[in-house]
């Protein structure tokens, strides 16, 4: 009951956050976003989907269709995504304008639902979100065909995708 009431609360604060986000009211960040394009890693660390591994891959992340399985909904998504405007500070705040990005993504076996693995991501500046669903293509695509492992790929993309490709030598 308490998981219940806690999600509840998170998306009734999520709600109002937009509310008063949209009103123009100031709202304190709690998260920088300073390392544009980077998460705040203090804010989200990322995680991964337990059920992905390097010997279910060919079950999972690299069987067509397989992230719309798992991808939540955007029921579960925008009340995290409107926190997370505000949690970030973003002085736009215009839900349509950001991606409710996973750090590590649903293709390389990312957690689905976990707050810790999910931030807005911006659509624009020089490497937006649409710049990094690139990114964890190539390197999905790399991971199926057994050019580098899992492991590696989740790794580079946590650190830093925007020097993922290079790091692993996909690129």
């Amino acid at each position: 009951m308490g998981r219940i009431t806690a999600t509840l609360s998170s998306l009734a604060l999520g709600a109002a956050g937009l509310i008063a986000a949209s009103a123009g009211t100031a709202q304190a960040s709690t998260c920088s976003h300073a390392y544009l394009p980077l998460p705040d890693s203090s804010c989200m660390p990322g995680s991964y989907n337990p059920d992905v591994t390097q010997s279910t891959i060919h079950s999972t992340i690299c069987v067509s269709g397989w992230t719309a399985t798992v991808r939540p909904p955007t029921t579960h998504t925008n009340p995290l995504k409107a926190q997370g405007i505000i949690d970030y500070g973003y002085t736009d705040t215009n839900m349509a304008d950001y991606e409710e990005d996973h750090l590590v993504p649903l293709e390389l076996g990312g957690a689905p639902r976990d707050p810790g693995n999910l931030r807005p991501e911006p659509y624009s500046g020089s490497q937006t979100a649409h710049s990094k669903d690139a990114v964890e293509t190539k390197l999905k695509n790399a991971v199926c065909a057994g050019t580098i492992t899992l492991s590696a790929a989740r790794s580079a993309i946590k650190t830093n995708w925007t020097t993922a490709l290079q790091v692993t030598g996909i690129a």
